[in-house]
């Protein structure tokens, strides 16, 4: 059976069960408990340590009002950083390259930001529909317009964070097949290749990590 480049994107299963619900459910196994001692090891003290950081680096623009979204946005980050990175090693399957999976998390997100500003600051939020200055003209259209934008904003980030991370694993995939492929006709260009590989990858873990950002 001849398999396509795109067959690394399919949602493995077994038995006829998809798998899907372990890849999501393996990035809070790998991740240590903190426990009630004093002293913890120094794997749980990195981690609370990169765990605050963080935190620290999101919520650093915004007021106290916002910080009570600090535990589910870190924990968020947090889980698609795991699933990124684990969806670079071999032989492994990305959850977040499925567009269904990025809107389940995007439109959730967007409606709940959406609502809590129409609710406490409803002039503010229906202020970004028509900005200061417009012409009479152009009001009809520009609510039009922004409304449109406001309501496409959770498909557009799916969408990015999908293609992103689908076009890098592709191009991790047709690079490193080209070097497997030129090792015995081209020794030289296959190092030249494999070399480009490396770089590649470090690209795409800088890309996970934005990407989750």
């Amino acid at each position: 059976m001849t398999l396509s480049f795109f067959d690394q994107f399919m949602s493995p299963t077994y038995l006829g069960i998809p798998l899907i619900a372990l890849a999501l459910s393996l990035p809070w196994i790998l991740y240590p408990k903190p426990t009630p001692r004093w002293l913890n090891n120094r794997l749980i003290t990195l981690q609370g340590w990169f765990i605050n950081r963080f935190t620290q680096q999101i919520f650093q623009p915004l007021s106290l009002g916002g910080h009570k979204w600090a535990t589910l946005l870190a924990s968020l980050m947090l889980f698609l950083l795991t699933l990124n990175m684990l969806g670079l090693l071999p032989y492994t399957f990305t959850p977040t390259t499925q567009l269904s999976l990025n809107m389940a998390f995007a439109v959730p997100l967007w409606l709940a930001t959406v609502i809590i500003g129409m609710r406490n600051q409803p002039t503010h939020a229906l202020g970004h529909l028509l900005p200061e200055g417009t012409p009479t003209l152009l009001i009809p259209v520009l609510i039009i317009i922004e409304t449109i934008s406001l309501f496409i904003r959770p498909l557009a980030l799916g969408v990015r964070l999908t293609a992103n991370l689908t076009a890098g694993h592709l191009l991790i995939q047709l690079i490193a097949t080209a070097a497997f492929v030129l090792l015995p006709l081209m020794p030289t260009v296959a190092i030249l290749t494999t070399v480009l590989l490396f770089l590649l990858t470090l690209l795409e873990v800088a890309v996970a990590m934005i990407q989750a950002y």
